[in-house]
């Protein structure tokens, strides 16, 4: 499949482009609606806390962080970290930012299937992300198949992360978007505008789980092709 040098450094190629293109996809959406107020006019971490006590988590936090787009949810310490142009922003990026972060603060409260498993695999994909590429060169380069194999199985855990992590992110934008407008933070004229937001969020999960999903491929059909030699 990559046996022309002039293949791989097409499919090299594309395994660059896709983030690049993704992340600038986010930047130009997030600098766009940075620039558009919402109607509410409320910030991005009165959005979160509005949301949140809605549904009941006055146990959650919001707090600023620094940095750009670097908003999260903490499972773990159950606080909405906000980068400070989303935590102080009027805009409705920031409003869909910080209804998204407190998506998953919902989806926590729920006990939401799939993030419970992602929780759950961080270990093994840690571990995959940080020995996988070890063992496989070290396979190729010492002959050794088993080492080869054991990276793979290791690699296809990081990537199982990336493909579970797509459903997580996707539900939290929903549930974002409905709580957005029963809120009344957005109304229904601004909920296109608001989708964009969210939206172009998402590409950078898909195009790491495209990525990481076409690298275990190629490693595999390796494997696959060393031993039919």
């Amino acid at each position: 499949m990559f046996a022309s040098l002039g293949g791989y450094l097409i499919y090299i190629a594309l395994l660059l482009i896709i983030p690049l293109w993704a992340q600038s996809k986010v930047k130009r959406t997030y600098k766009k609606y940075t620039k558009v107020a919402t109607s509410s006019y409320m910030t991005g971490a009165q959005v979160a806390r509005k949301i949140l006590d809605d549904n009941g988590l006055y146990n959650v936090s919001v707090d600023e962080t620094r940095g750009t787009l670097t908003d999260h949810y903490d499972p773990r310490k159950k606080v909405v970290r906000l980068s400070s142009d989303n935590y102080h922003g009027h805009s409705m990026a920031a409003s869909a930012i910080a209804a998204h972060e407190v998506g998953h603060a919902i989806q926590d409260a729920e006990a939401y299937a799939f993030l419970r498993f992602r929780h759950a695999l961080v270990p093994l994909a840690n571990l995959g992300s940080n020995t996988s590429f070890i063992l496989i060169l070290a396979g190729m380069f010492l002959g050794f198949m088993e080492l080869f194999l054991a990276g793979i199985v290791f690699m296809s855990f990081a990537v199982l992360f990336q493909l579970v992590t797509l459903p997580v992110e996707f539900d939290a934008s929903n549930r974002a978007m409905g709580q957005l407008v029963s809120s009344g933070v957005i109304r229904n004229n601004e909920e296109r505008q608001t989708k964009k937001v969210l939206n172009a969020a998402a590409l950078t999960y898909v195009a790491a789980a495209l990525v990481a999903l076409a690298e275990l491929i190629r490693f595999i059909l390796m494997f696959v092709a060393s031993n039919d030699d």
